[in-house]
């Protein structure tokens, strides 16, 4: 597969989570954070696992304590992100949420300096600049005071920034994407619904009635979408990747205004322009610096 490729993965796996915001606010209806994550996460393993399985009889050699380990860094770090996004959104702005959430697209090549001592390539710092300026400009382009909420969202970004990390780190040690894909559900799943059982209530008619809710989140958002993030990351840097996995932001200001009727205020196209300059830069520069350096 090649790099371009896979990046378009990713831009459909964003687009895939900008309508998983539309399921995730009206499924809030009728369940909570926990209950909705734990649910759509035990899907998304069932919906995986049969191609996990498949995938597993035709692997060179069998899943090692090593794999697993990583797999359950990378499950640990995307359930303590959700949480956090969940439990953080309730007591903050969506601006400030989406605005804090993305962050990430900065904190993934920070990691990748100073703990992977990689260096990306010098586009990936102003991109990633862009993005984060296009995010705020998305949202009204004004943030409010800081709260817990915020703080909360900040610890999501981080943990997001480290999931997006390890997910290649984990792929390249194993050679099983969709092996790692049904642990890191199934330790939500198991992890969101302990959590659920304690704190939540949890009834039969709830359920029911967010049953397309969490049909949406646990086959597409969690289940494919994840798929395609870990698929896709396999040709490209993790930089790149958080590039492309932003724009999820954009997808999300789309299908609120397409579906819930939500405006977008004029700020906000500037905003959906300068995410999509920060894709092209990312998938652009590199290429032809490559080209340059091949025809010297």
């Amino acid at each position: 597969m090649s790099r371009i490729q896979a990046n378009l993965l990713l831009l459909l796996a964003a687009a895939i989570w900008g309508g998983g915001f539309v399921a995730q606010s009206e499924a809030m209806e009728w369940l909570g954070p926990n209950c909705f994550n734990a649910l759509r996460f035990a899907l998304a393993t069932l919906a995986v696992l049969p191609f996990a399985l498949r995938e597993a009889k035709g692997a060179g050699r069998p899943l090692s304590l090593r794999d697993y380990g990583w797999f359950l860094l990378v499950g640990l770090s995307l359930l303590v992100a959700q949480t956090l996004q969940q439990i953080g959104i309730q007591s903050t702005s969506v601006t400030n949420a989406s605005f804090l959430t993305g962050l990430y697209v900065v904190l993934v090549p920070v990691i990748a300096v100073a703990v992977l001592r990689r260096r990306p390539h010098w586009v990936i710092w102003p991109a990633a600049l862009i993005t984060v300026l296009g995010i705020l400009l998305l949202n009204g382009g004004s943030l409010s005071a800081l709260g817990d909420g915020d703080i909360l969202v900040i610890l999501c970004a981080i943990f997001l920034a480290v999931q997006i990390t390890l997910t290649p780190i984990a792929v390249g040690f194993s050679e099983r994407p969709l092996a790692l894909a049904t642990v890191q559900f199934a330790v939500c799943a198991v992890g969101a619904g302990s959590a659920a059982t304690a704190l939540e209530p949890i009834s039969t008619s709830a359920i029911i009635s967010a049953l397309p809710e969490i049909l949406y989140g646990g086959l597409l958002s969690s289940g494919l979408a994840f798929v395609l993030q870990i698929i896709g990351q396999r040709y490209t840097t993790a930089p790149q990747a958080a590039i492309f996995l932003s724009s999820e932001a954009l997808f999300g200001a789309l299908f609120g205004a397409v579906l819930l009727a939500e405006t977008l205020p004029g700020i906000g196209y500037a905003g959906c322009g300068l995410i999509f300059a920060a894709m092209l830069l990312v998938e652009l520069v590199p290429e032809l610096t490559r080209r340059r350096a091949v025809a010297a």
